[in-house]
């Protein structure tokens, strides 16, 4: 398994930002498409956004469309998650997965390689 370190969660009031980040440990995140993914207390782990392996082509959740913004600087082998205009209901654990494959998918079972988790909470 591939390790990633995820970093940038914390406390913001409704409307405010965040930039997650995604980082791997020992080896390079090119050839790997990213996932970032969502769990609230309760709740199952749902995806939020995912960017392919190429950076060409993105997707996002329809709850998050509009306001966060997926990226992946090749340089610094990082991937990012800009979070804006945030809402009480954004508040959960975010983490990052990597799978070997081009394409995008919104799916759990579809990555194999996850990070710890950052928590993300948003006060009204």
């Amino acid at each position: 398994q591939l390790q990633l370190v995820e970093s940038g969660g914390g406390l913001v009031h409704t409307g405010g930002s965040l930039r997650l980040s995604c980082a791997a440990s020992g080896f390079t995140l090119d050839g790997y498409t990213i996932g970032w993914f969502r769990q609230a207390p309760g709740k199952e782990r749902e995806g939020v956004s995912c960017i392919s392996s190429s950076g060409h082509s993105t997707n996002y959740a329809d709850s998050v469309k509009g306001r966060f913004t997926i990226a992946r600087d090749h340089a610094k082998n990082t991937v990012y998650l800009q979070m804006d205009s945030l809402k009480p209901e954004d508040t959960a654990v975010y983490y990052c997965a990597a799978r070997e494959y081009y394409i995008c998918s919104p799916y759990v079972r579809d990555f194999n390689s996850w990070g710890q988790g950052t928590q993300v909470t948003v006060s009204s």
